[in-house]
């Protein structure tokens, strides 16, 4: 069996990123969620459980699942459901061997998804930041972010997730149409870092597309 940290010890941590995100307005109220693999064979993924307030979360609300979704665990029965959208925690973990995914709610993440959609993506270059992302070496760097529609059908939107990362082999980051970032890392630290490093730059661009008045803005 391949191990990765204990399940009490990834479930503190994510309850952990859950007040630090919600601190930051990345994932108010109910919104967001947020993985962990705790091991390959078998494959089980930590998970936060749906509905749960993101200021108020605790280790208890952290949901143990299979590679199906499934709960397993007399103790991941009692946390509840796990989140809508495991389907696509699930299908980045497969496309990407993550070892965890990071789903945010910004202001910043949610306004760019619409205004960006009709292209089907998000570039963003020439800035120093791109460097915090995994591989990334230099601020010469272009850094294509994938924007799906969003879809309340979780197994066909987890489809067109695995088929986007299939394409898009360089992409650290999607996201979903009015809907927010989906990141994710090696470890859950990396994720973490993603997350900052993208909404960072989410922020930027944001302000000086706004300043410069060179993209419409949804009324």
């Amino acid at each position: 069996m391949e191990l990765m940290p204990n399940r009490p010890t990834i479930s503190r941590a994510l309850a952990d990123l859950s007040h630090r995100f919600y601190d930051r307005g990345w994932a108010l109220g109910t919104s967001g969620n947020f993985s962990a693999v705790i091991s390959r064979r078998p494959f089980r993924l930590a998970v936060t459980a749906s509905t749960r307030d993101k200021r108020t979360m605790q280790p208890t609300d952290i949901v143990r699942v299979d590679e199906r979704g499934v709960v397993v665990g007399a103790r991941g029965k009692m946390a509840g459901r796990p989140s809508a959208e495991t389907r696509l925690h699930l299908a980045i973990a497969r496309a990407r061997r993550a070892g965890a995914v990071l789903h945010t709610h910004s202001v910043w993440s949610t306004l760019l998804s619409e205004i960006h959609a009709r292209t089907g993506g998000l570039s963003i270059d020439g800035y120093e930041m791109l460097k915090g992302l995994q591989g990334v070496t230099s601020h010469d760097h272009r850094e294509w972010i994938p924007i799906l529609e969003n879809d309340q059908d979780m197994s066909r939107l987890a489809r067109r997730v695995e088929e986007t990362l299939d394409q898009q082999k360089a992409a650290h980051a999607l996201l979903l149409r009015r809907h927010g970032l989906y990141t994710w890392g090696d470890t859950l630290a990396e994720a973490e870092r993603h997350v900052e490093i993208l909404e960072f730059l989410f922020e930027a661009l944001g302000r000086i597309q706004r300043m410069d008045g060179g993209m419409p803005w949804p009324s």
